[in-house]
C-alpha cells in the first residue's frame, strides 16, 4: 500500500498546482523580487535561490511525514492498537478521496481543513519576514523550512497518509514525493512560467487525476476494511 501512497502523494503535490500558485504564489514572488541582484547570470542565479526555498520547504514536509509516522510507530510500541491503526488508514483513504474531489474540482470541503494552521502560522510569518532581504542560499534555505508550515490543506490531507503510513521512513517518504510534486509549479511561480498551470487547469487532465486519487482513497479503505476481518 506505500507504493500507492507515495505515487498518490506525487501526484497531489503535481496536480495541486492551482492550489499552490494560490497559497504560495505570492510568498514565492516576495521572495523571487528580494533576491540579490548579479550582473552575469541572472537567470541561472535565480533559480539556485528558488531551489534553497524549495530545498527548505521539501525538507519541512520531509521531517512532518517522519514525525507524524513515527509518532503513530510509538504508540503502536506501546499500546496494541492494530484496530486504531486500521482506522487511521480508514481516515486517510477518505482523505484520499476528498483530495481527488478537489484537485477534479466537484468538492472544496479540504480547503476549511486550512484554518487549523493559521495560529501557527501567525507566529512564524514574522519569522520569515526578518529573514528578508534574502542575501545567501543559506537563507533562502531557513526562509523554505519555514515556508513549509504554511497552512494548507493539501499538506495536511497527505499529512493524514503519513500518520496513516505508521512508521517515519514511510510517512517521510509520503511527504518527500508530495513535496517533489509541487516543485514544477513553485519553480514556474518564481520564474513567472504560467505553462504547468495552465495545463493542470484543463478539464480532463483534472478529472483524470482526481478520479486517479479516488480510486487510491477508495483501495487505501478496502484493505483497512480487509484486515478488520
Amino acid at each position: 500500500m506505500i507504493e500507492y501512497n507515495v505515487w498518490g502523494a506525487f501526484l497531489v503535490g503535481l496536480m495541486g498546482a492551482a492550489h499552490c500558485f494560490g497559497m504560495c504564489g505570492g510568498l514565492v514572488g516576495a521572495f523571487a523580487s528580494n533576491l540579490p541582484n548579479t550582473a552575469s547570470n541572472q537567470l541561472a542565479n535565480q533559480l539556485s535561490f528558488l531551489l534553497s526555498y524549495n530545498l527548505g520547504r521539501i525538507l519541512s514536509y520531509t521531517l512532518a511525514g517522519a514525525l507524524a509516522g513515527a509518532s503513530t510507530a510509538a504508540l503502536g510500541y506501546m499500546f496494541d492498537l492494530d484496530n486504531y491503526l486500521i482506522g487511521l488508514r480508514i481516515f486517510a483513504g477518505i482523505m484520499m478521496i476528498a483530495t481527488g474531489l478537489y484537485i477534479a474540482q466537484l468538492w472544496f470541503g479540504i480547503v476549511q481543513i486550512e484554518k487549523v494552521g493559521k495560529m501557527l502560522w501567525r507566529f512564524l510569518k514574522p519569522l520569515a519576514n526578518k529573514l528578508l532581504p534574502i542575501k545567501h542560499k543559506h537563507q533562502a534555505v531557513m526562509a523554505g523550512i519555514i515556508w513549509g508550515w504554511l497552512p494548507c490543506g493539501l499538506v495536511y490531507s497527505t499529512l493524514t497518509w503519513a500518520v496513516a503510513a505508521g512508521n517515519a521512513l514511510d510517512g517521510a517518504l509520503i511527504m518527500l514525493a508530495f513535496g517533489l510534486g509541487t516543485l514544477p509549479a513553485l519553480l514556474s511561480a518564481g520564474v513567472a512560467a504560467k505553462t504547468l498551470a495552465q495545463w493542470v487547469q484543463k478539464k480532463q487532465v483534472r478529472m483524470t487525476s482526481g478520479i486517479l486519487i479516488v480510486v487510491f482513497g477508495l483501495q487505501t479503505i478496502y484493505i483497512a476494511i480487509m484486515q478488520l476481518n
